[in-house]
Formats: C-alpha cells, sequence, structure tokens
C-alpha cells in the first residue's frame, strides 16, 4: 500500500512507513495493511536464507585467500551481510506483537 510502506534498500524489504497515527488510520485500513505486513514479515526468513547463503560463499573464498586487500575486503561485506540480517530479526521480532493484538 503507498504511503504506508517504503523499500529498503539496504534491508531488500518493504518496512513500515506509516505517515500518520495508526489510531487515525480506519480499522479496515488498519487490516488490510496488517495482512500486507504479515506478507512482508513472512518474507524476512527467506531473506535472511538469502544472505547467509552469500555469507557462506563468501567465507569459503575468504579461506582460500591469499591477498590481505581482498581478505579485509570479504570481511568486510560479510560483516555488512551479517548487520542486515540482524536488522531483519529485529524487524521480524519486533512487529510481532502488532499483528497479536489485532486478532485479540
Amino acid at each position: 500500500m503507498m504511503g504506508f510502506f517504503i523499500y529498503d534498500e539496504r534491508l531488500g524489504i518493504n518496512i513500515p512507513d506509516l505517515q500518520r497515527n495508526w489510531d487515525d488510520i480506519h480499522v479496515d485500513e488498519q487490516q488490510i495493511l496488517l495482512l500486507q505486513w504479515e506478507k512482508i514479515r513472512g518474507s524476512i526468513p527467506d531473506r535472511i536464507k538469502e544472505l547467509e547463503r552469500i555469507i557462506d560463499n563468501m567465507q569459503m573464498q575468504l579461506s582460500s585467500e591469499n591477498d590481505f586487500e581482498i581478505s579485509c575486503r570479504l570481511n568486510t561485506e560479510i560483516a555488512q551481510h551479517a548487520s542486515i540480517i540482524n536488522d531483519l530479526w529485529l524487524w521480524y521480532r519486533a512487529n510481532q506483537g502488532v499483528s497479536q493484538r489485532s486478532h485479540l
């Protein structure tokens, strides 16, 4: 839904970007937003697996790399991907309570 989610290039997913207070959004629209968020949230573990595969490949490269500068670059990229994974898990867990509350 336009205006409620924004694509985060770094994370590779849409994230919530509410421009108004949640209570000011009509209940029907809230339900649509929650459904959309659950779809996005459901894709996060797959995105994490994708990044983990990239890290695994980089670690294999790193294990046989003899060039110090390339090793440093690979280590930096591995750390950046790990940071993205951490942020994805935070999004996955932090917003879990929102959808659970909506079903009460």
